[in-house]
């Protein structure tokens, strides 16, 4: 059976956004009083969803979310960096891709943007926002696979990891 369609997640995938990540939520967490090693953090947060975030930290001062906000943006803002290999999968791959990530809509298309990777994805950028459940459900990606041109799951391939050099 051929595959005829590559679903890429983003965040790790095409964007190296995991470690700012993780970085930046450990430290907003830490000033909540709540410590965690950088492990838990990853097992906990990385792949769902900011509203996944929203609920496990709860109520936080005034003035804490804003703060959270724009402390991970101007990381990302200053450090986010492509995955190392994946420009050359992008441009040899001969059959429709797509990306299908929990983020927003407009901060996958701000990193790719950032990246230089936004041209590879004009029209094809699904987000957790068009679907009912993100990831880990299946909603994402029946919608992605069937907004490509309908082929099924059983033929299309997830890029869920970066790629090995």
């Amino acid at each position: 059976m051929a595959v005829e369609l590559v679903i890429f997640d983003c965040d790790g995938v095409l964007v190296d956004s995991e470690p700012i990540s993780v970085r930046v939520g450990l430290a907003a967490l830490r000033r909540l009083g709540r410590d965690m090693t950088e492990d838990e953090y990853i097992e906990l947060f990385v792949g769902r969803t900011g509203d996944y975030w929203e609920q496990y930290v709860g109520a936080t001062p005034p003035g804490w979310r804003d703060r959270f906000t724009a402390e991970y943006r101007a990381a990302v803002d200053a450090e986010l960096r492509v995955v190392e290999g994946i420009t050359d999968v992008l441009e040899r791959l001969t059959i429709p891709f797509c990306v299908a990530s929990n983020g927003r809509h407009r901060t996958i298309r701000h990193n790719l943007r950032l990246t230089g990777l936004a041209h590879h994805f004009d029209g094809r950028v699904f987000s957790a926002e068009d679907v009912a459940e993100g990831k880990p459900a299946p909603d994402l990606f029946l919608h992605a696979a069937a907004t490509m041109g309908g082929p099924s799951l059983r033929r299309a391939w997830w890029w869920r990891t970066a790629p090995s050099g």
